[in-house]
């Protein structure tokens, strides 16, 4: 279980003031469901997420992840963690496979443990034609496989996605995508933040709009669109949120006829 009560986070300003970059957020994910966290650029979602997973210092509120504080017990709350973000980092000159098994070793898990999950890990994620060769010669999308299995090679119980199909092609879209869902499916807890709301719909079980470092609506689907009386997650984010498409959307518009791509927040 993920839960975030009342989380506030400051930071200070070159000019000496102060910015609330997260405003008295909370919510909870329980075991086996996906949580859309879903908002703008500068919303708040990405600190929010690193106060959840101990990254960062709440300056009020807590994170917890199956009840442990991220903050006060931050290296037991983090071994139920998978983390992971679209600019996670990669050894360059180690392959997926000795790559796995380092990050095996530094949670102290047995290499009999370490090897039946590599395998496991490489079957799952389709990495068996690049396992062995070295990161730095890698594809965005086969980087991005690696980096889900480097999370995930704990088997931990929560599940932290911020961006996982950032400048992703189709095909490894599909292989993340249908990879979360399983691991939904086996009773993760999972926060997914995305700027692509069309596939937020289709993955999500419950959603939260963030703007400004507020939560502005809670969710599902449904309750959001009987709120909203809009049907699209993309129209009810910029109505629930009073914020003109034109703004959110980059000053980007469909040409009258034409119906928006989901993929603007």
């Amino acid at each position: 279980m993920i839960e975030a009560s009342h989380l506030v986070k400051i930071f200070p300003t070159t000019d000496g003031g102060e910015k609330r970059a997260v405003d008295d957020v909370s919510f909870r994910v329980d075991a086996g469901k996906i949580y859309g966290l879903l908002g703008p650029n500068g919303a708040g979602k990405t600190t929010t997420l690193r106060m959840i997973s101990g990254l960062l210092t709440p300056t009020a509120g807590w994170g917890r992840l199956d009840g442990l504080d991220a903050a006060s017990d931050r290296e037991a709350a983090k071994r139920t963690l998978g983390y992971l973000t679209a600019s996670t980092g990669l050894y360059q000159r180690l392959s997926p496979r000795e790559s796995l098994r380092y990050f095996g070793e530094l949670l102290g898990m047995d290499r009999d443990s370490i090897e039946q999950r590599t395998r496991t890990l490489i079957d799952w994620l389709d990495m068996e034609s690049f396992c062995d060769l070295r990161c730095g010669g890698l594809s965005t999308g086969q980087a991005q496989r690696t980096n889900i299995a480097r999370a995930l090679i704990g088997d931990p119980t929560n599940l932290v996605l911020d961006e996982p199909t950032l400048g992703l092609d189709v095909l490894t879209n599909r292989i993340v995508l249908d990879f979360i869902r399983a691991e939904g499916a086996r009773g993760k807890a999972i926060i997914l933040s995305t700027h692509y709301l069309d596939e937020a719909e289709t993955i999500c079980d419950r959603f939260g709009l963030i703007h400004e470092g507020k939560l502005v609506a809670e969710g599902d689907l449904e309750s959001l669109r009987n709120r909203s009386g809009r049907r699209r997650l993309s129209e009810i984010f910029l109505k629930l949120c009073g914020q003109d498409e034109h703004v959110l959307l980059g000053g980007e518009r469909e040409p009258p006829g034409k119906s928006e791509s989901g993929r603007g927040t």
